[in-house]
């Protein structure tokens, strides 16, 4: 009797014949089978290398439909050509397809979340259904779906990419999760019983990585040469724009705002007052973002900048916005002219690392990380897991350098005289 194992949700089988020491592994793709001998004995190794193979085997099979050369990827596993046998007849699958369930999540979610998501979040839903989800699985069945044809959509999208560009993990997790959302629209409606797996079933937990943020000398670096050029902008007529940039970068690095945040600041959110246990004036500031409406109390570092700006717009309205759309073209070019554009590992620094700047030197001078989190509106989870630059601070060397005291010489007691 042949021993089997399924793999990738079905997509892979591993059987061992009879009168043979070695796993053999097949796969149904591109309406053909393909068949190899893992030249394995062990299943845990022939686990490893059938995947492997299963892998090649697909990105082949899709550069051989688009008209690539192919084999050179199933060279490592002893086979120059894709072995053919007969190709079985089409088994039919009939059903509500992808399309359907998608076009009723999209038309449910805008309106059962209007008023709690942020309207570009909806349509970012939107945009990843039409542009990458819809052309892949588009007309197939939902009874169709699962772990395994999800894995080859990753792989279709990491080896064809979008005009030209290999998605980051991060775009791929947005995806997983809008595809997630329209397979539980369907099970709602009772077209599928359950939603299948398709998490990634490799780098689940990715590699830690902090965001880009300024150090106290880089940041005064950076807040120094856009000063210098409001004072000497490349061209006199465009001096306001260089005097708001700069007191922009000051006002968000003394807030930690997110950059959307500061651009639906309006001047009626803002206000001076004195903080009645420190007694400095600062700016009391009622924040719109994503998570709905917050507050945050500023430094007394973004005072200054707010006052100027006022003073620069006093035919300005309350319900005017202070600095609107970001000026991501001025700030790169400040950046770049710092050579600050990119920190030592390679992270891209945007107007989002003043955000960073803020918790991070707000913790290194020792700000409790649980204010620190209700001030800029996140958890501390989030602070703790993308903000490391104050852990060097929060560790308590008397704490860690602890040593037992040495043992003297045992005093002799009246027992021993």
């Amino acid at each position: 009797m042949m021993e089997t194992h399924s793999l990738m949700d079905g997509k892979l089988h591993l059987y061992k014949r009879e009168r043979s020491p070695y796993w053999q592994c097949s796969t149904f793709l591109d309406g053909r089978n393909h068949r190899m001998s893992t030249k394995q004995e062990s299943l845990t190794v022939a686990k490893e290398v059938a995947t492997e193979w299963y892998m090649a085997v697909y990105v082949d099979a899709r550069r051989r439909g688009n008209g690539e050369r192919t084999s050179h990827f199933l060279k490592k596993f002893g086979q120059t050509e894709i072995p053919q046998t007969v190709t079985p007849k089409a088994r039919k699958v009939s059903g509500p397809t992808f399309r359907e369930a998608a076009e009723k999540f999209m038309a449910e979610y805008e309106i059962i979340t209007q008023g709690q998501r942020n309207k570009a979040w909806t349509e970012h839903h939107k945009l990843r259904i039409r542009v990458h989800l819809m052309p892949f699985f588009g007309d197939r069945a939902l009874s169709e779906i699962n772990g395994g044809l999800f894995q080859e959509y990753r792989m279709h999208r990491i080896t064809q990419g979008h005009k030209g560009r290999k998605p980051s993990r991060s775009t791929l997790h947005h995806e997983t999760v809008t595809m997630r959302m329209v397979l539980k629209t369907a099970q709602r409606h009772g077209w599928i019983p359950a939603v299948p797996d398709i998490s990634a079933p490799y780098k689940t937990s990715g590699k830690v990585t902090h965001r880009a943020w300024f150090s106290p000398e880089e940041y005064k670096v950076f807040y120094e040469a856009s000063r210098e050029r409001a004072k000497n902008p490349p061209l006199e007529r465009h001096r306001s724009i260089w005097e708001d940039l700069h007191d922009y970068v000051l006002f968000m690095a003394n807030t930690g705002l997110r950059p959307d945040e500061a651009g639906r600041l309006e001047y009626r959110d803002v206000k001076i007052v004195t903080d009645q246990d420190l007694g400095e004036r600062l700016l009391e500031i009622e924040v719109r973002g994503k998570r709905g409406v917050g507050y945050c109390k500023s430094m007394p570092g973004a005072i200054l900048p707010f006052q100027r700006m006022r003073k620069r717009h006093e035919d300005a309205k309350p319900t005017d916005r202070i600095f609107g759309k970001t000026r991501n073209d001025l700030i790169n070019q400040i950046l770049n002219d710092c050579n600050l554009k990119v920190d030592r590992d390679g992270n891209t620094r945007t107007a989002y690392s003043l955000r960073h700047t803020y918790i991070c030197l707000r913790l290194m001078e020792g700000a409790d990380i649980y204010q620190i989190a209700k001030n800029c509106r996140t958890s501390v989870e989030m602070i703790e897991q993308f903000y490391a630059a104050h852990l060097k601070n929060t560790l308590d060397a008397s704490a860690i350098n602890v040593r037992k005291p040495k043992k003297g010489p045992r005093k002799p007691t009246k027992a021993d005289e």
